[in-house]
Protein backbone atom coordinates (compact mmCIF):
# COMPACT_ATOMS: atom_id res chain seq x y z
CA UNK A 1 0.00 0.00 0.00
CA UNK A 2 2.60 2.35 0.70
CA UNK A 3 4.33 1.85 -3.07
CA UNK A 4 0.94 2.33 -4.21
CA UNK A 5 0.70 5.27 -2.96
CA UNK A 6 3.90 6.39 -3.66
CA UNK A 7 3.64 5.78 -7.23
CA UNK A 8 0.20 6.58 -7.90
CA UNK A 9 0.72 10.02 -5.63
CA UNK A 10 3.81 11.39 -4.20
CA UNK A 11 6.06 10.75 -6.85
CA UNK A 12 3.43 12.42 -9.59
CA UNK A 13 3.09 15.74 -7.68
CA UNK A 14 6.97 15.81 -6.84
CA UNK A 15 7.62 15.73 -10.51
CA UNK A 16 4.43 17.70 -11.42
CA UNK A 17 6.41 20.01 -8.74
CA UNK A 18 9.89 20.11 -10.19
CA UNK A 19 8.61 20.42 -13.72
CA UNK A 20 6.72 23.77 -12.99
CA UNK A 21 9.36 24.88 -10.93
CA UNK A 22 12.26 24.50 -13.34
CA UNK A 23 10.29 24.96 -17.06
CA UNK A 24 7.35 27.92 -15.60
CA UNK A 25 8.59 29.37 -12.38
CA UNK A 26 11.65 31.14 -12.86
CA UNK A 27 13.12 28.31 -10.33
CA UNK A 28 11.17 30.05 -7.71
CA UNK A 29 9.29 27.37 -5.24
CA UNK A 30 7.04 30.06 -4.53
CA UNK A 31 5.52 30.31 -7.56
CA UNK A 32 5.81 26.90 -8.21
CA UNK A 33 3.84 25.58 -5.43
CA UNK A 34 1.14 28.34 -6.25
CA UNK A 35 0.75 26.87 -10.00
CA UNK A 36 1.07 23.39 -8.49
CA UNK A 37 -2.04 24.40 -6.36
CA UNK A 38 -4.10 25.98 -8.61
CA UNK A 39 -3.54 23.10 -10.87
CA UNK A 40 -4.50 20.69 -8.36
CA UNK A 41 -7.57 22.35 -7.33
CA UNK A 42 -8.75 22.89 -10.55
CA UNK A 43 -7.76 19.03 -11.18
CA UNK A 44 -10.32 18.07 -8.46
CA UNK A 45 -12.65 21.00 -9.14
CA UNK A 46 -15.74 18.82 -9.52
CA UNK A 47 -15.81 17.72 -5.99
CA UNK A 48 -14.71 20.79 -4.57
CA UNK A 49 -17.12 22.73 -6.39
CA UNK A 50 -20.05 20.10 -5.60
CA UNK A 51 -19.34 19.66 -2.00
CA UNK A 52 -18.64 23.47 -1.37
CA UNK A 53 -22.31 23.65 -2.94
CA UNK A 54 -23.59 21.18 -0.85
CA UNK A 55 -22.43 22.41 2.51
CA UNK A 56 -23.56 25.85 1.64
CA UNK A 57 -27.25 24.42 1.17
CA UNK A 58 -27.09 22.22 4.23
CA UNK A 59 -26.11 25.26 6.57
CA UNK A 60 -28.58 27.37 4.80
CA UNK A 61 -31.48 24.79 5.29
CA UNK A 62 -30.57 24.50 8.64
CA UNK A 63 -33.70 26.41 10.31
CA UNK A 64 -36.01 23.74 8.23
CA UNK A 65 -33.90 20.80 9.50
CA UNK A 66 -34.00 21.60 13.51
CA UNK A 67 -37.99 22.49 12.36
CA UNK A 68 -38.23 18.69 11.46
CA UNK A 69 -35.88 17.16 14.12
CA UNK A 70 -38.43 18.79 16.31
CA UNK A 71 -41.65 17.61 15.07
CA UNK A 72 -40.42 14.21 14.74
CA UNK A 73 -38.11 13.85 18.00
CA UNK A 74 -40.05 10.91 18.71
CA UNK A 75 -40.11 8.75 15.54
CA UNK A 76 -36.52 8.71 13.95
CA UNK A 77 -37.65 6.54 11.20
CA UNK A 78 -39.94 9.71 10.26
CA UNK A 79 -37.83 12.11 10.97
CA UNK A 80 -34.79 10.70 8.54
CA UNK A 81 -37.43 10.01 5.68
CA UNK A 82 -38.60 13.70 6.23
CA UNK A 83 -34.76 14.96 6.21
CA UNK A 84 -33.96 12.98 3.33
CA UNK A 85 -37.19 14.08 1.37
CA UNK A 86 -35.98 18.49 2.33
CA UNK A 87 -32.18 17.38 0.91
CA UNK A 88 -33.76 15.55 -2.20
CA UNK A 89 -36.07 18.32 -2.93
CA UNK A 90 -33.18 20.70 -2.72
CA UNK A 91 -30.89 18.58 -4.70
CA UNK A 92 -28.53 18.30 -1.78
CA UNK A 93 -26.71 15.08 -0.92
CA UNK A 94 -25.50 15.38 2.75
CA UNK A 95 -22.35 12.97 2.57
CA UNK A 96 -20.80 15.23 0.05
CA UNK A 97 -18.07 16.32 2.54
CA UNK A 98 -17.86 13.19 3.45
CA UNK A 99 -17.16 11.99 -0.40
CA UNK A 100 -14.76 15.36 -0.23
CA UNK A 101 -12.64 14.18 2.40
CA UNK A 102 -12.20 10.99 1.05
CA UNK A 103 -11.18 12.49 -2.40
CA UNK A 104 -8.75 14.82 -0.87
CA UNK A 105 -7.12 13.00 2.21
CA UNK A 106 -4.51 11.37 0.29
CA UNK A 107 -3.82 14.13 -1.99
CA UNK A 108 -3.06 16.48 1.20
CA UNK A 109 -1.19 13.88 2.55
CA UNK A 110 0.74 13.47 -0.67
CA UNK A 111 1.56 17.26 -0.51
CA UNK A 112 2.50 17.38 2.90
CA UNK A 113 4.97 14.46 2.80
CA UNK A 114 5.96 16.58 -0.75
CA UNK A 115 6.62 20.05 0.99
CA UNK A 116 8.04 18.19 4.21
CA UNK A 117 10.56 15.86 2.38
CA UNK A 118 10.35 16.60 -1.20
CA UNK A 119 12.01 19.80 -0.95
CA UNK A 120 15.65 18.07 0.08
CA UNK A 121 15.62 17.05 -3.90
CA UNK A 122 18.56 18.04 -5.62
CA UNK A 123 15.85 19.24 -8.75
CA UNK A 124 15.37 22.41 -5.74
CA UNK A 125 18.59 24.87 -5.60
CA UNK A 126 16.33 27.94 -4.68
CA UNK A 127 13.63 27.28 -1.59
CA UNK A 128 13.08 31.00 -1.69
CA UNK A 129 9.40 32.82 -2.98
CA UNK A 130 10.11 36.05 -4.48
CA UNK A 131 13.62 36.13 -2.78
CA UNK A 132 12.00 37.24 0.19
CA UNK A 133 10.49 34.03 1.93
CA UNK A 134 12.24 30.85 2.91
CA UNK A 135 9.94 28.12 2.32
CA UNK A 136 11.59 25.68 4.12
CA UNK A 137 11.61 27.27 7.40
CA UNK A 138 8.21 28.85 9.21
CA UNK A 139 6.90 32.03 8.49
CA UNK A 140 4.31 33.68 10.44
CA UNK A 141 2.93 35.65 7.91
CA UNK A 142 2.01 33.48 5.63
CA UNK A 143 0.43 31.29 8.55
CA UNK A 144 -1.91 34.16 9.57
CA UNK A 145 -3.03 34.50 5.91
CA UNK A 146 -3.84 31.90 5.73
CA UNK A 147 -5.56 31.50 8.35
CA UNK A 148 -7.74 34.71 7.13
CA UNK A 149 -8.59 33.33 3.99
CA UNK A 150 -10.16 29.61 5.72
CA UNK A 151 -11.50 32.24 8.52
CA UNK A 152 -12.90 34.33 5.30
CA UNK A 153 -13.94 31.28 3.16
CA UNK A 154 -16.21 29.64 6.12
CA UNK A 155 -17.87 33.42 7.23
CA UNK A 156 -19.06 34.36 3.77
CA UNK A 157 -20.71 30.80 3.66
CA UNK A 158 -22.36 30.78 6.36
CA UNK A 159 -23.41 34.95 5.56
CA UNK A 160 -27.25 35.13 4.99
CA UNK A 161 -28.25 36.50 2.28
CA UNK A 162 -31.86 38.66 1.42
CA UNK A 163 -34.87 36.20 1.68
CA UNK A 164 -32.59 33.61 3.25
CA UNK A 165 -33.05 32.12 6.02
CA UNK A 166 -30.24 33.44 8.86
CA UNK A 167 -28.16 29.97 10.27
CA UNK A 168 -26.33 32.83 12.86
CA UNK A 169 -28.13 31.32 15.79
CA UNK A 170 -26.33 28.03 14.99
CA UNK A 171 -23.85 27.42 18.03
CA UNK A 172 -22.33 24.27 16.70
CA UNK A 173 -21.33 25.96 13.12
CA UNK A 174 -19.93 29.11 14.41
CA UNK A 175 -17.99 27.29 16.80
CA UNK A 176 -16.70 25.62 13.85
CA UNK A 177 -15.78 28.70 12.36
CA UNK A 178 -13.22 29.77 14.71
CA UNK A 179 -11.97 26.00 15.79
CA UNK A 180 -11.22 25.80 11.90
CA UNK A 181 -8.71 28.51 12.12
CA UNK A 182 -7.52 27.72 15.53
CA UNK A 183 -6.55 24.21 13.97
CA UNK A 184 -4.72 25.42 11.24
CA UNK A 185 -2.94 27.67 13.41
CA UNK A 186 -1.30 25.46 15.23
CA UNK A 187 -0.92 22.94 12.81
CA UNK A 188 0.78 25.69 10.56
CA UNK A 189 3.31 27.27 12.76
CA UNK A 190 5.44 23.78 13.23
CA UNK A 191 5.32 23.15 9.68
CA UNK A 192 7.62 24.66 6.66
CA UNK A 193 5.56 27.75 5.04
CA UNK A 194 5.73 25.72 1.51
CA UNK A 195 3.02 23.76 3.06
CA UNK A 196 1.38 27.24 4.60
CA UNK A 197 1.74 28.55 0.87
CA UNK A 198 -0.46 25.86 -0.44
CA UNK A 199 -3.38 26.43 2.11
CA UNK A 200 -3.09 29.77 1.55
CA UNK A 201 -3.86 29.73 -2.23
CA UNK A 202 -5.90 26.12 -1.65
CA UNK A 203 -8.05 28.96 1.05
CA UNK A 204 -8.28 31.66 -1.58
CA UNK A 205 -8.96 29.12 -4.37
CA UNK A 206 -11.97 27.81 -1.65
CA UNK A 207 -12.76 31.50 -1.61
CA UNK A 208 -13.12 33.04 -4.68
CA UNK A 209 -15.56 29.33 -5.36
CA UNK A 210 -17.86 30.43 -2.23
CA UNK A 211 -18.23 33.82 -4.09
CA UNK A 212 -19.54 32.21 -7.18
CA UNK A 213 -20.73 29.56 -5.48
CA UNK A 214 -23.04 32.28 -3.09
CA UNK A 215 -23.92 34.06 -6.73
CA UNK A 216 -25.30 31.14 -8.20
CA UNK A 217 -27.74 30.27 -4.88
CA UNK A 218 -28.93 33.60 -5.14
CA UNK A 219 -29.71 33.74 -8.72
CA UNK A 220 -32.05 30.12 -8.17
CA UNK A 221 -33.89 32.05 -5.46
CA UNK A 222 -34.40 34.81 -7.85
CA UNK A 223 -35.86 32.34 -10.11
CA UNK A 224 -37.93 30.83 -7.81
CA UNK A 225 -35.69 28.56 -5.76
CA UNK A 226 -35.66 29.29 -2.10
CA UNK A 227 -33.00 27.64 0.16
CA UNK A 228 -33.72 27.13 3.83
CA UNK A 229 -37.52 28.63 3.17
CA UNK A 230 -40.22 26.55 1.16
CA UNK A 231 -41.03 27.05 -1.87
CA UNK A 232 -43.36 29.72 -2.89
CA UNK A 233 -45.35 30.11 -6.38
CA UNK A 234 -45.18 33.58 -7.75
Amino acid sequence: MKNLFHTLLYQPILEVLIFIYKAIAFRDLGIAIILLTVFIRFLLLPFFHRGAKDQTKIQRLQPLVKKIQQDHKDDKEKQTKALLDLYKEHCVNPFSGIVLLIVQLPVLIALYRVFLKGLSNAAFDNYKFLSLIDLSQKNFLITILAILAQYWQGKIMMMPKAGVCSVAADRANQAMLYIGPALTLLVLSNLPSAIGLYWLVSSLFSLGQQVFINKSLEKQKQHGTIIGENKKTA
